[in-house]
């Protein structure tokens, strides 16, 4: 099968300013309706957060506001820069069903890889949390750097069944994506989907936004295109061999927690003004674990 991308009318319909003066304004003026929830979240509302929800909002600043206070409210409730990995049962499931590589794609973008076969034991409110985590870091990394397109998805599919990933898990997952952080995703590659796999993606589609699906490429390792769209983007000597690459070491597990520390320590967490901006979880001494 050769590769499939997704076209929508947003394509269309797309209202992105043309220069960076006009963006800037739409970002001042976003910044503005927010009011006083600028000085409360002032990390999180960053230039770089509010230009993602206007790209996510066609650019609507009245839409891309409303959906900025309604992530301020949640991240109040929740708390995502407080997760802590090793807070987790079983944390090292989850984190190799869904984990940050340490290379970045030939564009300086980072890299999310995602296993659908593998299974976790934890309970939806648990994974939803290393996914979180995962979310949250990679956001983070965004900011002080020019990458508007954001993280390139992996997706590997081999083996998939409705099991694996239910779609009322899927539901909540893009909820959370497309409601907090939006523009997050610049491109989501599913590897080797099964054939079983078309029928689930039907409904997915029905609840995914058009801008997400739009971003949709399918790759198949018996497809010739394929191969080449893979190592067009990545540095093959880099990247798993699940996705075609040629790196059999994989993640390592011990290391992982210290990692995604150090990354959330450089860039400094989104933590509200009356928070400490320090990490909530403690050093990781990797060879015990």
């Amino acid at each position: 099968m050769s590769i499939y991308l997704f076209k929508t009318k947003s394509e269309l319909t797309e209202q992105k300013p043309a220069s960076p003066e006009e963006r800037q304004r739409k970002i001042d003026e976003v910044r503005e309706q927010l009011g006083d929830l600028t000085t409360e979240m002032p990390s999180f509302l960053s230039d770089g957060t509010i230009r993602r929800f206007l790209g996510a909002r066609n650019w609507s600043t009245a839409q891309a506001t409303k959906a900025l206070k309604a992530a301020v409210k949640w991240r109040r409730q929740y708390k995502p820069e407080e997760i802590c990995l090793e807070d987790i049962p079983d944390w090292e499931t989850d984190v190799k069903r869904g984990y940050i590589p340490n290379y970045l794609d030939k564009k300086g973008r980072s890299v999310f890889i995602i296993t659908l076969l593998m299974k976790s034991t934890n309970p939806l409110k648990e994974r939803l949390k290393v996914f979180v985590y995962s979310l949250e870091t990679m956001a983070m990394s965004l900011e002080g750097t020019h990458q508007e397109d954001g993280v390139v998805w992996m997706c590997d599919c081999r083996g998939w069944t409705l099991s694996s990933t239910p779609l009322w898990e899927s539901r909540e997952s893009l909820h959370i994506i497309q409601n907090y952080y939006p523009g997050l995703i610049a491109a989501a590659v599913m590897s080797n989907p099964p054939r079983i796999f078309e029928s689930f993606w039907k409904l997915i589609k029905h609840i995914a936004e058009p801008t997400l699906m739009d971003k949709v490429k399918f790759v198949y390792s018996n497809d010739s295109e394929s191969q080449r769209i893979i190592a067009d983007m990545f540095d093959l000597d880099k990247l798993e061999t699940g996705f075609g690459g040629r790196n059999t070491a994989g993640l390592d597990i011990t290391k992982y927690p210290e990692e995604m520390r150090r990354r959330r320590q450089m860039k400094g967490a989104w933590t509200p003004a009356n928070a400490t901006a320090s990490s909530p979880c403690p050093s990781v001494d990797s060879s015990s674990l």
